[in-house]
């Protein structure tokens, strides 16, 4: 049930089965959520951290014109809000984009994981950090790309990802998102974001179809977005 974290943590360093034990134990009930619906809502106070088994979720903030921006995707083996451990009071909220299925890990019993095994503890803080890098990369995408290399570094990035949790197909994933939403993501209007994908398909890096990506040259498409992984802390090593 949770290879994806497994997955997910030992990307970055070796844990071990006491550790999976202690994960393991810290969750407490699943829940299924359709698309659209807040896995967890701005303003609340969760007791618990929300980790992605199956689907596409988002972190989004609303402003008061009803104009909505997504600030990052969440993948299986994802914490989405393992910062709600320590900050408490959430300042936005995390959608469901797909069809998801999550599991709760009750705050008190990750509080027992810091006070009882610092090596975990360490994989669990290097998550929320490679948190962090993503949104500088989307921040550094959204104010200093251009919109077809915004769009390249974004499929790299979630290429990259899913590919880590067995989520690829040899070059192809899932990307259960409508143009609106992906709108959203990329901070365009609808019509904008057709042609960015037009633009995208033309150069012949990516076909797209029934919410399928594939990537059909992946060194020209690294090229466009300027992909580096390194913000990914990938490399296996002891932390």
């Amino acid at each position: 049930m949770l290879q994806s974290l497994y997955l997910n943590l030992g990307q970055h360093d070796f844990v071990s089965d006491a550790e999976k034990a202690l994960l393991a134990g810290a969750m407490s009930f699943e829940r299924a959520f359709s698309p659209g619906q807040d896995l967890v809502s701005a303003g609340s106070r969760p007791t618990y951290s929300t980790l992605i088994l199956e689907g596409l979720a988002a972190r989004y903030k609303v402003l008061e014109d009803g104009g909505r921006q997504f600030t990052s995707l969440q993948v299986p083996g994802d914490f989405a809000d393992l910062h709600a451990f320590l900050l408490k009071n959430m300042d936005h909220g995390i959608m469901a984009l797909s069809p998801c299925r999550v599991i709760f890990a009750e705050h008190a019993r990750l509080r027992v994981i810091t006070e009882q095994a610092p090596h975990l503890t360490r994989l669990l803080w290097l998550n929320t950090l490679v948190d962090g890098a993503i949104h500088r990369e989307w921040i550094v995408a959204m104010g200093r790309r251009s919109k077809t290399a915004h769009l390249a570094h974004l499929i790299c990035e979630l290429f990259v990802r899913l590919q880590v949790v067995k989520r690829t197909n040899g070059m192809s994933f899932e990307l259960p998102l409508s143009q609106a939403e992906l709108a959203d993501v990329l901070g365009l209007s609808v019509v904008h974001m057709n042609r960015v994908i037009g633009a995208l398909r033309k150069v012949g890096v990516v076909s797209w179809a029934n919410h399928v990506v594939t990537i059909l040259n992946w060194d020209r498409l690294q090229e466009i977005a300027e992909f580096d992984p390194t913000y990914l802390s990938m490399v296996r090593e002891p932390r």
